[in-house]
């Protein structure tokens, strides 16, 4: 159905049909062809574009992921100076909600009246998620609020004004007459020798009207709403909130792979663009996690099994994970990958917009990635502006709007398999939904993905980051939405998007490369986010103990049982650094790149580091270690007194010599620990 205008109207004569297919069955679709492409200059020249954004709508949906559970009772917390939370809680006050107020001590009036269980202090700490938050505060008040009655007769005693209707005490104004204690001995509510109370508790929801929020994040955990003093965003956060009790059911918006992760190995830290990235605080370090068979990557509720090795995983909490998809995005090795669609469906739809697109004779397309929700509303103001203002052009027909339900949720690998299916561009329309780090992210990934195309020859900007907030930004949206089309594959390559990450990479990079206006052996790649290049390893300086193939946890880094020998498989690296955080010599450096020698078989095949001659053993002549790595040793712990003297030569034995050296003579000092 090409009538979005009116969804609501055909879903409910869907349903009102006699024998029509179920709604269950998705038997309705819809999709947007009047503001993208009707509404337009370039409206006769949209036909391909209309295939393809039809040929795209008619997709299967894909298939259901796990869900993550909510539950609330309706327990609300508002916080906030005294008439301003009371007013709040008014507003909010209906069947099914619990509400509690922490007031601001000394901020505001407080109405005679007692509605709600009404609190007064600091809050310390605030901790959770919708159905779970953890509210820890601290009151210095010298009034007891649970016991005071607001008779207001500590207010009528007290000489120096230092209480008011906030029912707290000023006590810079107060000059310890007591007569406030006096006045209220029988109710007992005054008591200037209590110690500060701290008191916590569990609510479903929270309300803060505050001027800094209690989440420093920038997404913040569901049921938190913080509105300051806002009227319109409190009017509907109080809409929001009341909707907000029973059960609730999300998606499970990643797939965690521990095997792959890079973050950590033997408690050192590598790669944190997961942690770093997410605006919901959701994702944490737990550098001890991957290598205990007894222990699992914690996401809470559903817990996901730790890997094989010596090394360390994230932690993601589902519940404060937002589906942003900007961890997936930067993750270099695939660990963490999106799952609501997953980038098989989502490779599937770009494939089916740009080949649809093609086959009809459009040419030079471009992928716009959009959220479904301020994303979409933009692109439909503009093309409804379009429609009266004869300045502004609309979306040009050589545009494709991909919606998604949000724009950190694709990254490099799609997008550069979409240049190698016939994309000559790739363009992201960020609003204010986006966290800065978002954009970064993008921008860092954008700048990758540029900096390869340049390198093999293709001319023009392929990759750019689009920013509009409202209907004012739409005539600079317009002028940025005619930028000139950049140079791509001259055959769109057959390929289709894979589960893992690398793997899509790979056939992408090869596709483009096997048409590259030009040959190079080497493109080198911004520091920040690559996930591909090579290592410098400083033969002076390294002793190939090899610390570091104990610490890769891609498989790059390799040794050889037969003989001293430090080897590396660049296809594999990410970049992520441990090899140069674990060497003991600090003798290896990243070096950021995609190196293409012999037509990019180079970078798949087994290659040397660095080598050396085999030290021999002193006593039978075996091979063991090398000439550096013994010197080393022999330097570190040579003056320990075990190997005082004539034990000294055995740090120069294989292992089984020096067993049989040990124990040769019956009367001298047997080594137990070294």
């Amino acid at each position: 159905m090409a009538c979005t205008q009116e969804s609501r109207l055909f879903l409910e004569l869907a349903e009102q049909t006699e024998g029509a297919p179920s709604l269950q069955e998705r038997a309705i679709r819809f999709v947007n062809i009047r503001e993208t492409a009707g509404w337009s200059r370039d409206a006769k020249q949209a036909t391909p574009k209309l295939a393809a954004l039809i040929a795209a709508a008619q997709l299967p949906e894909p298939e259901p992921v796990a869900s993550v559970s909510y539950r609330s009772e309706g327990r609300c917390l508002v916080i906030g100076p005294g008439a301003a939370a009371e007013r709040a809680a008014q507003m909010l006050d209906s069947d099914g909600m619990i509400i509690s107020i922490l007031a601001s001590e000394g901020q505001g009036e407080l109405s005679q009246r007692r509605t709600f269980a009404t609190h007064a202090g600091a809050l310390q700490r605030l901790t959770g998620h919708l159905g779970a938050f953890q509210a820890t505060w601290e009151s210095r008040n010298p009034i007891d609020l649970d016991l005071c009655t607001r008779c207001n007769a500590c207010i009528a005693v007290c000489p120096e004004g230092a209480i008011d209707f906030s029912y707290a005490v000023d006590l810079s104004r107060c000059k310890s007459h007591r007569d406030c204690v006096v006045a209220c001995e029988a109710a007992g509510a005054i008591n200037f020798d209590r110690e500060p109370q701290v008191t916590e508790e569990q609510f479903d929801l929270v309300l803060d009207l505050r001027a800094a929020p209690a989440f420093s994040q920038h997404a913040h955990p569901q049921g938190y709403l913080h509105v300051g003093q806002d009227e319109r965003r409190l009017a509907d956060a109080v809409l929001k909130l009341r909707g907000l009790v029973g059960e609730f059911e999300k998606p499970r918006f990643f797939h965690y792979k521990p095997k792959l992760c890079a973050h950590s190995r033997n408690e050192k830290i590598g790669c944190t663009a997961c942690i770093d990235v997410c605006s919901a605080s959701a994702i944490s370090s737990d550098a001890t996690l991957k290598g205990k068979s007894e222990r699992k990557i914690r996401t809470h509720s559903h817990a996901l099994p730790a890997a094989g090795g010596q090394g360390g995983g994230i932690v993601v909490d589902p519940h404060l994970c937002v589906g942003c998809g900007a961890c997936t995005t930067v993750c270099p090795s695939g660990a963490l990958a999106y799952a609501a669609p997953n980038t098989v469906d989502q490779g599937r739809r770009l494939r089916v917009l740009l080949q649809t697109y093609l086959r009809a004779g459009g040419q030079s397309p471009v992928l716009l990635l959009h959220s479904q929700e301020a994303g979409q509303r933009l692109i439909e103001e503009l093309g409804r502006a379009a429609r009266v203002d004869p300045a502004l052009n609309g979306i040009p027909a050589r545009v494709l709007p991909v919606a998604l339900w949000h724009t950190a949720s694709v990254g490099l690998d799609l997008w550069l398999a979409a240049m190698a299916q016939g994309a000559c561009q790739v363009w992201v329309l960020t609003t204010d939904e986006e966290a800065p780090d978002y954009r970064k992210a993008l921008a860092e990934q954008m700048a990758i993905g540029q900096a390869i195309l340049t390198g093999l020859g293709y001319s023009g900007e392929h990759f750019r980051l689009l920013e509009a907030r409202d209907a004012r930004d739409l005539p600079a949206l317009d002028a940025a939405l005619r930028a000139p089309a950049a140079q791509g594959l001259a055959k769109p390559a057959s390929l289709a998007a894979q589960a893992d990450k690398r793997a899509t990479l790979e056939v992408a990079i090869d596709a483009i490369t096997s048409q590259a206006p030009q040959r190079v052996d080497e493109i080198a790649l911004p520091s920040s986010g690559s996930p591909f290049g090579g290592l410098k390893v400083d033969a002076g300086k390294c002793t190939l103990c090899l610390s570091c193939v104990g610490a890769c946890p891609e498989a790059a880094l390799a040794d050889n049982p037969n003989q001293p020998q430090l080897r590396f498989i660049e296809k594999n690296c990410v970049q992520c650094g441990l090899c140069v955080k674990t060497c003991p010599e600090d003798a290896i450096e990243l070096q950021p790149r995609l190196w293409l020698a012999d037509e990019g078989r180079a970078r798949k095949q087994l290659r040397v580091l660095h080598e050396a001659e085999p030290f021999k053993c002193i006593s039978c002549g075996k091979p063991f270690g090398t000439l550096r790595a013994i010197e080393a040793m022999a330097a570190k712990i040579g003056s320990h007194p075990a190997f005082a003297g004539a034990n000294a030569q055995r740090l120069r034995m294989c292992g089984d010599c020096r067993v049989n050296a040990m124990f040769s003579n019956p009367n001298e000092q047997r080594i137990t620990d070294l």
